[in-house]
Parts: C-alpha cells; structure tokens; sequence
C-alpha cells in the first residue's frame, strides 16, 4: 500500500519546527483555486452548517463514484491552501470531495446560533455525510480528517455502526488522539510546544470575538453558563485549554474541562472502527508529544484493519518535498492519503462479496 517512502528537503526539512511554520504560514506552495460550490444545511439547534462540494475532474481508477468527505484543522475551511491543494489532487484523481467549514470558522458566514465548532462535535460532519449519502446514492466514502479533524471524523465513525455504512476508509492525518492526556503536554516549553499553543489561543480568540455578539449578546438561547465573567477571562486567556474550560467546553454543557476532554476525544471510539484506518503522525511534530504516539501504536497492533505510518519528520501537517531548498506544490501527505484511498478503492473492488444473509450473520457475531 505504501510503495514510497517520505524524503524531506535536504537543507531544512528535517526540522519540525521549520515545516510547521511553513505551513501555518503559507500552507502550500502556488496553490491552486478548485472550483467549488457552496451547501448550506440548518442544524436542529438553529447553527448554519456550511461545506464546499468538488466534483471530480476525471474518472476514478476503479469506474466507480467514491466521495472524500473531509475535515480541516483547527478553526479551518475549504478556503485554506492546504486544503485546496489536497482537493485539487484529489479531484484530479476522479474523487468528488465534500469538506466541511468548521462552524464559525470562515470569516464572511454568520452564526445564527451562540454556538462554535468544538473538539469533537460531530454534529456538522455527520450532516455534511448524510447529505452526501442522500444526495449520491451510489457513492461510497473516503473519510479524511486533519489534525482536530481527526479527532472528530474518528469519533464520528466509532460513535454508530452504522455511520461506517458505504465507509471504505478512514484517514487521520496529525491528530493528537486525547486532548486530556495532551493538555499537560500542551503547557511545556520543551519543543516549543507552549509557544504554539499561544499562537493558536490567540488566533482562536480573534474567532470567538468575531461572534462575541452571538455568542455573548442579549440572547435567550445561548447557554445559561455563558456569561460576561467568561468574556473577561477570554481576553486574558493564554492557552487553548483556558479558552476551552471557559467557552468550549459550555456550548455542550460539560461540568468541567475533564469532562469534556474526556467525552470529546476519540479516543474511546477507536476500538469501534471496522473500516480500514490509516493513522498518520510525524516523529517531530512539535505539537503532538511523543508519549500520545502510544495510542496509535497500540491499537495497529491489536487491530487488522490499522494501519500507523511515522516518518521521522514531516512536522505538523508539513511533510513538504523538494530537493534542496524550495518545496513542491504538492506534498507526500497528499500523495500517501490518494494513493492509500486508491489501493482500498481497488482491494474493495476485487475482494469476493458476501451475500446479505452472510452480512447478517457476520454482523450477528
């Protein structure tokens, strides 16, 4: 499945911290602007979930009509380059790609309810899912999630069976697993790890506040537990986890940052994933400790159908190519989740069937 290995710049690509950077700096190199089209879908509780659908620019290598419904990272959309760059390379590999715009994420869409995405709501994503099942009948799906998104496309998949349905794969690309055992992690200095949890505070910060009149305004639905106090301590916040035990962890009406770390995290649904699974971290990702790589380990050792892949280097949602100094367009992550989804669609094509008196019994067991 893996015929090629990654191989980082010469000059700057086994640094973490340098592929990080560039990619929360620039994202991707000469990205390009695939055309998409915007869906709108009305939550129960009144939020506007928002994604972009690209149809395929060619016909996929098997002939048949496979979906990549997708997650971003961290307060990210459709309109990120690294996203586009993805989307782009998928399309022209015959996927149609749905991804989904964390609620409150892109600047020019409102929110008409007082609630953001959080860490592991799935509630967006599954909506987004089944209107693509709906709409394409026929399809099957290729489920990609990066970084949070990661987080939440597992926990999504491991919530139900029968959100598996029409599922051939699943890719995890840089997720940290347990945001509860992270937490500590997230506060020590060593790798820096302290300033980039600063950096994305404050760049969560600026998205709360965009919608501080929703989510803090005179509105009778917003959570009781949402005050003006945690408006005060929002400005003075410094790290993700103060943002989320006074903001996140309310919009859901978890007691504490514990709980909701707990309650979250995917970490209680890998188990219940049957769908292959590819697990994907970098050895110097400067945002995800080491000591959280146990988890992806354990469980592709206990698990056939898990597969962890971890290079040494790649950074966080880095992994850049390039000979010596500049990189290519196009990264060995985008590459290794195509390929990957490529080998299952073609495996799932030639694998003998069973019959659905055979599902039964095998679902039974």
């Amino acid at each position: 499945l893996l015929p090629f290995r990654y191989v980082p710049p010469l000059i700057w690509g086994k640094s973490g911290h340098i592929q990080t950077a560039l990619y929360g700096k620039m994202g991707r190199v000469r990205s390009p602007h695939p055309y998409g089209l915007r869906k709108y879908l009305t939550m129960p509780d009144g939020a506007t979930a928002t994604f972009d659908l690209f149809e395929p620019c060619s016909e996929h290598c098997t002939g048949e009509d496979v979906t990549m419904v997708i997650c971003p990272g961290i307060a990210n959309h459709s309109e990120k380059q690294y996203i586009r760059t993805f989307v782009d390379y998928a399309q022209k590999n015959g996927y149609r790609c749905a991804v989904l715009n964390h609620l409150g994420a892109l600047p020019n869409i409102e929110l008409t309810s007082p609630r953001m995405f959080t860490y592991g709501c799935t509630w967006e994503f599954g909506a987004m899912v089944n209107y693509i099942k709906k709409t394409y009948p026929q399809t099957q799906l290729v489920v990609v999630g990066f970084s949070l998104g990661g987080n939440i496309v597992c926990k999504y998949l491991g919530e139900s069976q029968a959100n598996q349905e029409r599922v051939l794969c699943c890719v995890s690309l840089c997720q940290g697993y347990s945001a509860l055992r992270a937490q500590e992690t997230f506060m020590q200095w060593d790798h820096c790890r302290r300033f980039y949890n600063f950096l994305m505070a404050d760049n969560m910060k600026k998205i709360i506040l965009s919608h501080r009149q929703v989510l803090f305004g005179d509105n009778m639905k917003k959570p009781q537990s949402l005050s003006d106090a945690d408006l005060g301590k929002l400005y003075t916040a410094t790290s993700l986890m103060q943002i989320d035990d006074n903001v996140m962890r309310k919009f859901h009406g978890y007691s504490s940052l514990k709980e909701y770390y707990e309650k979250e995290s995917c970490l209680q649904y890998l188990h219940r994933i049957y769908v292959p699974l590819l697990l994907v971290n970098a050895a110097d990702d400067p945002l995800v400790h080491e000591s959280l790589l146990s988890i992806p380990r354990a469980l592709s050792e206990k698990r056939e159908n898990v597969m962890h892949v971890l290079p040494l280097h790649g950074g966080h949602l880095g992994f850049f190519e390039g000979s010596v100094l500049f990189p290519e367009p196009l990264t060995w992550m985008d590459k290794l989740v195509v390929q990957y989804a490529n080998a299952i669609c073609q495996w799932e094509k030639t694998k003998p069937h069973c019959s659905d008196s055979e599902q039964a019994v095998s679902g039974q067991e």
